[in-house]
């Protein structure tokens, strides 16, 4: 089957990986992730939009330094430019997915913590899925 077409609430909610790179085409990518409480993905800012869209717990998403409670059901986009950061201020994991267009990661990356995400230094090499 060509593309991505798959129950993405379930695969996040069941993900427990900081990040899992699900299918990258070849202008976007999507990732699932799930933050710890008190966790975050970290300041960064992309040259193009992001989106991101929470499907279980609770937090902050941080753009530009405002900050705005978010929670299940809560989408989030972020242009292009904009320092942004999402912060799980919950107590239980922050579950959530994000499209990066274009692709951010290495195609089929899985980091299984922060620390791990940091030390790896990868990024998109070009590679999609299919």
């Amino acid at each position: 089957m060509k593309g991505f077409v798959k129950d993405i609430e379930r695969l996040a909610i069941k993900n427990d990986e900081f990040r899992r790179v699900l299918y990258t085409a070849k202008h976007c990518q999507l990732v699932v992730m799930a933050l710890k409480p008190k966790e975050e993905i970290g300041a960064e800012v992309h040259k193009l939009d992001q989106f991101f869209r929470v499907e279980e717990g609770s937090g902050e998403a941080v753009l530009d330094g405002v900050r705005t409670a978010i929670q299940a059901g809560f989408a989030v986009v972020v242009p292009a430019g904009t320092n942004h950061n999402i912060v799980n201020t919950g107590s239980v994991p922050l579950k959530l997915y994000t499209l990066y267009a274009p692709p951010n990661h290495r195609d089929g990356v899985v980091h299984h913590t922060r620390a791990d995400a940091e030390a790896d230094n990868e990024h998109f090499d070009g590679r999609t899925t299919e």
